[in-house]
C-alpha cells in the first residue's frame, strides 16, 4: 500500500484561505486554532524589536484579537500561502499601526485567543532566545521549535496511550539519528526486551514523527511541494548561526 499524499482542501490554513475576506464560523475557528498554537513566535518577535514585556504581551494579544475578528486575508496571496509568512507579515503592519489598532481592540468580541500563554512568555523567551539574532530569525526559530514541540507531544500521546509512555521517553533520543544512550542493548535490557525490538520501535517512532511532522506542517501550507519545501526551510533555521 503507497502513502498517498494527504488533500489539502481540508486543513486549517486552506479552510481560512477558500473562505476569503468573509470567513465562515468554521474558518474563524481554525484561525483561531491556529493562532494559538503559534502565537509564541510573535511574541519573541515584538520582544527582539526592542519591546518590553509588557508592552509585548499586550500588542500579540491585541494582534491575535483583531486578526480573529476582522479576518481580513485579503492581502494573502494564494501562491504564497504559507500561515507563518502571512502571520509575521500581518504582524509586522499591525506594529506599524498599533495605535489604531489597539483603540480598536477596547471593544473586545467574541474571538478574543483566551488560552494564549502570555504570562509564561516571558520567562520563556529568556530561556530559550538567549542569542542575539534579528527579530525575523527569532520568528522562524522560535517557530520551528513551535513545530517540533506539538509534534513530540502528539507522538508522546499516542505512545502513552498505547501504554509506552516509559518506552517513548527512552527512545526520544533517537529521533535525531542518534543511537540510544548505552546502545540499544542497554536499552532493550532496561525495557526487557530485546536489541532487535528495541531497533524495531526506533524505526517506527521516527517513521511515524515524519508523518506527524509532514501533517503539522500541511496545516500551515498549500501543497505538498510547499511542505517538503517548509521543513527544509525550518530545519536550515534551527541550525542558522
Amino acid at each position: 500500500m503507497t502513502n498517498a499524499p494527504r488533500r489539502f482542501e481540508t486543513t486549517r490554513w486552506s479552510l481560512v484561505l477558500s473562505a476569503g475576506a468573509g470567513g465562515s464560523l468554521e474558518a474563524r475557528r481554525a484561525l483561531a486554532a491556529l493562532c494559538e498554537a503559534y502565537w509564541y513566535p510573535l511574541y519573541a518577535y515584538v520582544r527582539r524589536q526592542g519591546r518590553g514585556a509588557d508592552d509585548a504581551r499586550d500588542l500579540t494579544q491585541a494582534f491575535f484579537t483583531r486578526l480573529i475578528e476582522k479576518h481580513d486575508l485579503s492581502s494573502v496571496r494564494r501562491e504564497r500561502g504559507r500561515f507563518r509568512a502571512f502571520l509575521l507579515a500581518a504582524m509586522k503592519h499591525f506594529l506599524l499601526n498599533q495605535n489604531a489598532e489597539r483603540r480598536a481592540l477596547k471593544r473586545g468580541g467574541a474571538y478574543v485567543v483566551a488560552s494564549l500563554d502570555l504570562q509564561s512568555a516571558e520567562g520563556r523567551y529568556l530561556r530559550d532566545l538567549p542569542d542575539a539574532s534579528t527579530p525575523d530569525l527569532i520568528f522562524d526559530r522560535s517557530w520551528a521549535r513551535a513545530v517540533l514541540q506539538r509534534v513530540l507531544a502528539r507522538l508522546r500521546a499516542e505512545w502513552t496511550e498505547a501504554g509506552k509512555g516509559a518506552q517513548f521517553d527512552r527512545l526520544k533520543p533517537c529521533l535525531t539519528g542518534d543511537s540510544p544512550d548505552g546502545g540499544y542493548r542497554q536499552v532493550a535490557d532496561e525495557l526487557g526486551s530485546s536489541e532487535g525490538a528495541v531497533k524495531v520501535s526506533v524505526h517506527r517512532l521516527r517513521r511515524r514523527y515524519r508523518d506527524l511532522l509532514r501533517r503539522e506542517i500541511a496545516e500551515t501550507v498549500l501543497t505538498d511541494e510547499a511542505v517538503e519545501s517548509e521543513i527544509r526551510h525550518l530545519f536550515r533555521v534551527l541550525s542558522a548561526r
